[in-house]
């Protein structure tokens, strides 16, 4: 309870327990605001640890979206340095928000590492289906944010062929599942973070 207090008093930080980046720079941060959005970076997360166990992820938990935003612009706002601490000024970021990803680009374009940003939000897709189907309908699932770190690591490349295949199956996987069954694969209804056990 200490650790959450503290957290949702700063409003943004990285949460050590999620992260294996320590002692050195990440190859990707996986930043989230909200509570689907970071149900699905946790479960992405692990996904990532199991599939390439050499990958250093930092995880940011946002909760005060005004952090984003300069010191200049808001009170709230981080300064540039501790902008670039927590995000870093050259890696790539994945940024999963539970809103329009319109949003956090136009809170961030001023940063240094605005190029590196790519947001996963509310795409506006949607029906009458599973929960799991709904995130999956806007390309905020766990499947999909494992592909788009794939997509922009460098150092994956080649490499992570057969992980993409194996997203690609999943994603299949739950199509038919629901179908048959009107509920999430199990696997996902009952996911509970592991990664650190």
């Amino acid at each position: 309870m200490d650790a959450a207090i503290k957290h949702c008093t700063a409003g943004i930080g990285i949460w050590p327990w999620a992260s294996n980046d320590q002692g050195g720079e990440p190859d990707v941060v996986m930043a989230c605001c909200g509570d689907v959005p970071t149900l699905e970076t946790l479960a992405a997360v692990e996904l990532l640890r199991k599939q390439f166990p050499k990958l250093k992820v930092r995880v940011i938990n946002v909760v005060d979206l005004m952090k984003l935003q300069p010191q200049s612009e808001h009170p709230h706002g981080l300064s540039d340095k501790d902008f670039d601490m927590l995000f870093t000024a050259d890696k790539p970021i994945l940024f999963v928000y539970h809103g329009y990803p319109w949003l956090i680009h136009r809170l961030t374009y001023r940063r240094s590492n605005h190029k590196n940003l790519h947001v996963r939000g509310y795409k506006e897709e949607g029906t009458t289906s599973t929960p799991f189907d709904m995130v999956v309908m806007n390309d905020l699932d766990r499947f999909h944010l494992v592909a788009d770190v794939i997509d922009r690591v460098p150092q994956l490349g080649p490499k992570a062929a057969y992980a993409k295949q194996t997203i690609r199956d999943k994603l299949i996987e739950h199509k038919h599942y629901i179908a048959k069954h009107g509920e999430d694969l199990p696997e996902v209804r009952n996911w509970k973070w592991s990664a650190n056990k």
